[in-house]
């Protein structure tokens, strides 16, 4: 019943050889219709998990985010060279300083073990990183006013522009809108994959793998995948013995998900900024660019969009109520500070509404820790004599 997802190194070298371009894009949202249009597929890079962060922390203060560490690594050991460009979105401060730090401030990092004429080879492509590689930052708004909406437009036409510049291509509106789309039908599909994961023949682990292909895959593949998925036969509804929700930023390490069935804990609904703040709604407007806005703004509140605690809360506790959940684990990266400024304040406003919670911090570096399963544990403890929320 696993489904064959082809791998990430794999689409971008496809994509590459059909000659279209690749673009690395940052955590969290964008517009992947307008990159298809110029046919960039966008590749999102969420860290990686597991890598040597040496080269990110010289650049870096020891308090920032693994994934802004870890992405600057990464890029910087030279394992974003098939990327055509680089686009950081807005999502916070440290994002907003890795995109400073590209465009203004990358200096030559040598490796010790490699040859001299490997390191000189290095040091060209370091120093030449932000001339070959142009960075295109995206600033969200933070609200769902007029303004906002009229202010994001303005943006994704600005990136139009640059798109223009770099590729020497001019699509349509008409073009724009097949994109958008094709887009919209993904995430449709993406919306029910979240709704109908109870019945879907799949495990933890799987579904998440397949749900968070849609970082990479081009929207026509995951269409195809997931509508091969739908016509599995399905199981009836499980009915766990723990229903939970998870928030945060990103599900890593993946293993998470086995750690949960070896508890008999499994994840209803998820709130993670990778995932379940990521189902788009479709737009309204014909106009491309205000469509592509009105869905980023009509996505479920995010803290990295500034939306209010108010309305974190009431989405966590409707979520919980739709599909029983008995608790609520944020499960974050360490130093997320849009993450970590909310949780005081809405761990409070959900156990006034009779939800439990607990926090639990990690590095992307880090395996799953003893400490980590242990808290779980005594957390699914705590919550299998709680009644499910009506």
């Amino acid at each position: 019943m696993t489904p064959i997802i082809p791998r990430r190194i794999k689409t971008i070298r496809t994509h590459k050889e059909n000659g279209g371009r690749i673009a690395a894009v940052l955590p969290i949202h964008y517009p992947r219709a307008l990159f298809r249009a110029f046919d960039i597929l966008p590749v999102e890079v969420w860290g990686p998990p597991h890598v040597d962060a040496t080269l990110g922390s010289a650049h870096l203060q020891p308090y920032v985010c693994s994934i802004v560490r870890n992405a600057l690594a990464y890029l910087l050991s030279g394992n974003l060279d098939l990327t055509d460009l680089i686009v950081v979105p807005h999502a916070c401060d440290s994002l907003q300083g890795f995109a400073s730090i590209l465009i203004d401030f990358v200096k030559p990092t040598l490796h010790p073990e490699r040859s001299h004429s490997e390191r000189n080879e290095v040091e060209s492509k370091t120093l030449l990183l932000a001339e070959r590689k142009p960075i295109l930052p995206i600033y969200l708004p933070r609200g769902t006013r007029d303004s906002d909406l009229q202010f994001l437009a303005a943006e994704f036409r600005s990136i139009y522009r640059t798109l223009t510049q770099i590729t020497q291509r001019n699509p349509s509106d008409a073009e724009l809108m097949v994109c958008i789309a094709r887009e919209e039908h993904a995430d449709d599909l993406l919306a029910e994959l979240h709704r109908n994961r109870s019945n879907l023949p799949l495990s933890q682990s799987d579904l998440y793998r397949l749900i968070r292909s849609r970082e990479y895959l081009p929207a026509e593949k995951f269409i195809e995948i997931v509508e091969s998925v739908a016509r599995l036969v399905a199981r009836p509804a499980r009915s766990p013995q723990l229903p939970i929700i998870l928030s945060g930023i990103v599900p890593e390490p993946m293993t998470l998900f086995d750690a949960l069935d070896a508890m008999n804990a499994y994840v209803v609904a998820d709130d993670f900024a990778c995932c379940g703040r990521r189902l788009y709604p479709r737009g309204v407007s014909h106009d491309p660019f205000t469509r592509m806005a009105e869905r980023i703004l009509a996505a479920p509140p995010d803290s990295t969009r500034g939306s209010a605690i108010e309305e974190r809360a009431k989405h966590l506790e409707s979520l919980a109520k739709t599909f029983g959940a008995k608790g609520i684990v944020f499960y974050d990266v360490k130093f997320c500070e849009p993450e970590l400024f909310y949780h005081p304040t809405l761990r409070k406003a959900l156990s006034d509404c009779g939800i439990p919670s607990v926090v639990i911090e990690f590095d992307l570096n880090d395996p799953l820790s003893q400490q980590t399963q242990t808290r779980l544990e005594a957390f699914m403890e705590m919550i299998a004599s709680v009644p499910s929320p009506l």
